[in-house]
């Protein structure tokens, strides 16, 4: 397959000096051709460097050359041909490092322009590689499983168009032949010799017998033995995404003043205004309204009230400073095959119910199909944790730090409570909210608590909000 021409240009017979020098020092990557041309023909090559990394066939390279029109006299024709070198892309500020899981492609395999070549996996998603041109991979600079950095070479991409396929012709194998051998007769057995008759016969019935030992109890075989049974263990190594879950989750624990509150919620009237409205919703807008919208609003809501929810403490030593936000950034927690994952509704502030719910949906789904970006996980002011969609009844959430707070919501289930006097059934739910205690006073919290509390049973309210 022929090179891929980078360049192709006439330059002055002054430039070759510079050429020379670039082509060693390495500033141009490839192989690099330059052809003098004289009274209309070709003469040799004055010049033909090839950076020692990367492997070019001159042989190639030359004939796109002889093909090339005529110069005027006195020219140098440059020419260069170039592989490229894929490296691993620039992730986010706070990531510099992953592992490289996978090579979706191997050496041989020819890739479009931005087709994936490899996975890398870092603490929080998985980052793509894709080929920066179009071309055949011909090496691969590192192993599955290693750590790589920012910047670092993967793989070595050959420019140019697919390779043409060879057409082979199918060949039928040619039978072998029916073997012509008739079977063998079995030959006749062999009359005992004469040694053979005179071994003595076993002992018959009634002759004498030598005294023999008393019968022993037969030995019980191992397989009858009772045994404790087949047990296993398997280790496997966490990766990343489990190894910064765990860590970040035991520095909350260790930097955060802890503490939980709960409230118990009727959800009857927020379920009878899905009820009325989900179909109509549906129809104009293609979202499927649902709970999380619901509370997410009644948060921003609570909010207003209490805005030391939504602040965060910083700074050296643990944290001097207080920072107040006049935005609402929800942090929706999201449970997938490799971790629980934490994506960003930004500005729900702005949003109305269905506009969140949109929102979560398209995160979820992104979550779920394992695209989610740095910049969907980036930040986060508040984060809701719905724990109720697995059947959780109770539960104390962990503060996503530097965040204050946190919101679990449980499974809804009936139960027999006291309306005006009266005993009726009611789909309950508890509330957790978790919050540092640093910055947050339990009356702010329970009061908080109790806005969402009041805004659930009487969705419309948040309408007027």
């Amino acid at each position: 397959m022929p090179k891929a021409l980078v360049t192709s240009a006439w330059a002055p017979a002054g430039i070759l000096p510079q050429l020379r020098s670039a082509a060693v020092s390495g500033t141009l990557k490839g192989l690099l051709l330059v052809y003098h041309r004289f009274w209309g023909k070709v003469a040799h090559s004055l010049l033909s460097y090839e950076v020692p990394s990367l492997q070019t066939s001159l042989h190639s390279c030359r004939a796109n050359v002889f093909r090339s029109s005529f110069a005027p006299l006195g020219g140098y024709q440059v020419r260069t041909y170039a592989d490229t070198i894929v490296k691993v892309p620039q992730m986010a500020e706070s990531i510099t490092e992953g592992t490289l899981k996978q090579f979706s492609k191997q050496v041989g395999d020819y890739v479009e322009r931005d087709e994936e070549i490899a996975t890398i996996e870092t603490d929080k998603i998985d980052v793509s590689v894709n080929a920066p041109e179009a071309g055949t991979i011909k090496e691969l600079l590192v192993n599955e499983e290693d750590t790589v950095t920012v910047g670092q070479e993967l793989a070595k991409l050959e420019l140019g168009g697919a390779p043409e396929t060879k057409t082979e012709e199918a060949t039928e194998k040619p039978k072998e032949p029916a073997s012509t051998e008739e079977p063998k007769a079995p030959e006749p057995e062999q009359p005992k010799s004469a040694k053979d008759s005179e071994k003595p016969a076993a002992s018959e019935p009634g002759s004498s017998k030598q005294p023999q030992p008393a019968a022993s109890k037969p030995d019980i075989p191992d397989d009858a033995k009772p045994s404790p049974g087949n047990r296993e263990e398997r280790r496997v190594k966490m990766n990343r995404m489990r190894l910064r879950i765990a860590e970040r989750l035991k520095q909350s624990q260790n930097t955060a003043a802890s503490l939980t509150t709960f409230n118990e919620v009727d959800m009857s009237s927020l379920m009878e205004f899905r009820k009325l409205y989900k179909d109509d919703v549906l129809k104009k807008t293609g979202v499927k309204l649902g709970f999380m919208s619901a509370f997410s609003r009644a948060c921003v809501l609570a909010m207003k009230d209490i805005p030391a929810v939504n602040a965060s403490i910083e700074g050296p030593n643990g944290g001097d400073t207080i920072v107040y936000r006049d935005y609402v950034d929800i942090s929706v927690a999201v449970a997938t095959e490799k971790g629980l994952v934490t994506p960003v509704v930004r500005n729900a502030e702005t949003m109305d119910l269905v506009g969140i719910e949109k929102a979560i949906a398209d995160l979820g789904k992104k979550a779920r199909d394992n695209k989610l970006t740095i910049e969907d996980m980036a930040g986060g002011s508040f984060t809701i944790s719905n724990g109720g969609v697995f059947g959780s009844l109770m539960g104390t959430p962990i503060i996503n730090l530097p965040q204050t707070a946190v919101l679990g919501l449980h499974a809804i289930k009936e139960k027999p409570v006291a309306v005006n006097g009266k005993i009726e059934i009611r789909p309950m739910m508890y509330l957790a909210l978790t919050y540092d205690h640093r910055l947050l006073d339990g009356r702010e919290a329970v009061t908080f608590l109790v806005k969402v509390k009041e805004y659930i049973e009487d969705p419309r309210r948040m309408l007027l909000g």
